[in-house]
């Protein structure tokens, strides 16, 4: 690679870790073809970028952007996945990759300019994802505004139920 290139090629870099919200690091060694094809396939459903990169101009294209406190971590063969958005789903393929190919290894992320560890990535893969996240406190707004209602309409029915009780009691 030549100078020109590897200059084009930090600044595609350094353009999208600017936009990224988050950035997972990995190490694919010891992974075929396939099994990278796979993974690619997974994470561009949910729009996320993955390519390989050296470190070095990883390390060139994340200085001042929210990726920087990946560089501590950037040491052997580096596959770097950039969300620009949702990063749950991600991390969810991300880590279950993780668990079905042992020579695959999750180092690091960075999500929002924070530092996440192993265990931080895998919490963030358990939390459910946005759109249930939103079900969720749509459902908890709405339980109110429902529960009133039926406290209203409680008032009319046992009147009713008074009133016809009264009938009951006068017609005996």
């Amino acid at each position: 690679m030549n100078r020109t290139s590897k200059e084009q090629v930090v600044a595609e870099l350094a353009q999208k870790l600017a936009l990224a919200k988050a950035a997972f690091i990995a190490d694919y060694r010891g992974l075929n073809v396939d099994q990278v094809n796979k993974l690619r396939g997974e994470l561009r459903g949910v729009s996320v970028e993955y390519q390989v990169a050296k470190n070095t101009l990883l390390k060139l294209a994340a200085k001042g952007t929210g990726v920087a406190c990946l560089n501590d971590h950037l040491v052997g063969p580096t596959a770097i996945a950039i969300v620009t958005g949702d990063p749950v789903a991600p991390a969810k393929i991300l880590t279950e990759f993780a668990k079905t190919n042992a020579k695959f290894e999750l180092k690091a992320a960075a999500l929002d300019g924070k530092l996440l560890s192993i265990q931080d990535i895998k919490a963030l893969a358990e939390l459910p994802s946005r759109e249930v996240l939103l079900a969720k406190l749509l459902g908890s707004l709405n339980a109110p505004a429902s529960n009133f209602v039926g406290v209203l309409a409680a008032i009319p029915r046992s009147l009713v139920q008074v009133l016809a009780a009264i009938q009951d009691q006068k017609a005996a």
